[in-house]
């Protein structure tokens, strides 16, 4: 199950990375990225940034309760932390 969870922190990150390199800092968006026009017909200029911003909060969420999931997880027993040395 720690596998499955570090395989879905990492597709989280990887699809993270490329919304936002999608999007334009100066607030062109996906119209400017994919061709102009056939993205604004498809999408709309205002709604494109919308579900874009959407998508990156939603993912950057996945990404946090994922983290936390894990680190439970593994506090609780399941991972292969090293082993405290008592003296």
């Amino acid at each position: 199950m720690l596998t499955f969870m570090t395989i879905m922190i990492a597709l989280v990150c990887v699809l993270l990375m490329v919304v936002i390199l999608i999007q334009n800092p100066k607030g062109g968006g996906v119209d400017s990225t994919f061709g102009g026009n056939s993205a604004n017909q498809m999408l709309g200029a205002s709604r494109s940034s919308d579900f874009i911003e959407k998508i990156t909060w939603g993912l950057a969420a996945a990404l946090f309760v994922l983290c936390i999931v894990t680190a439970l997880m593994v506090s609780s027993g399941g991972g292969g932390g090293a082993p405290l040395l008592s003296e």
